[in-house]
């Protein structure tokens, strides 16, 4: 590992918040998730690359006692009191009609939004971009010093139906956000060594 370190434009400490010693919460602090905390994550989440600059993903924060309610009965059961529980809640979503914002987004290429408009293929394209913002979303929790706790046991089309139903936004994952409790993580699990995930031709 000592020889790595030299590849890193990082610094160790910054390292190990955002991937070494960043695990998934499953329990928090009763300390709150500020809209000043929101904004600087999300002042991170916005540089993710996406495929034609389309932006896809859509953030729902879910605040209110009422709404956590709502949210909750559409989860698996063994999420239902991570979530309730969490000091904030987002659903993570993909907007299927980005297209529209594509001759803002991408206005060197004015006829983007025709390749979209009305096309199947637009739901794959916007759900995989949709997961890179994703990725660079927990990165950003981890950054301001908060733990995220994502999941995906969930019943996305009962969520979509309970909070989209005007906007037609598609439900990926729901994300527990908040200051990490005294114990909250399982031990780590085991991850795969490099050479059996990376080849090269």
């Amino acid at each position: 590992m000592t020889e790595l370190h030299q590849h890193f434009a990082l610094d160790r400490t910054a390292q190990d918040l955002l991937f070494r010693e960043a695990r998934t919460a499953n329990t928090f602090s009763d300390e709150p998730v500020s809209e000043d905390q929101v904004a600087a994550i999300y002042d991170l989440v916005k540089y993710a690359p996406t495929a034609f600059n389309s932006q896809p993903l859509r953030i729902l924060l879910v605040r209110s006692p009422e709404a956590r309610e709502r949210l909750v009965e559409h989860l698996w059961d063994g999420n239902k009191a991570k979530a309730a529980a969490a000091p904030l809640v987002g659903v993570l979503a993909y907007d299927p009609e980005f297209h529209e914002h594509l001759p803002t987004q991408l206005p060197h290429f004015p006829a983007a939004q025709s390749l979209f408009q009305g096309k199947d293929h637009r739901f794959v394209e916007a759900s995989v971009s949709a997961g890179l913002q994703i990725g660079y979303f927990i990165l950003g929790v981890r950054a301001v010093g908060l733990a995220a706790g994502p999941m995906t046991g969930l019943h996305a089309e009962a969520i979509d139906k309970e909070f989209f139903a005007e906007t037609g936004y598609r439900t990926l994952v729901v994300i527990t956000i908040g200051k990490p409790d005294e114990d909250p993580a399982f031990p780590r699990g085991p991850r795969l060594e490099q050479n059996l995930v990376v080849t090269t031709v």
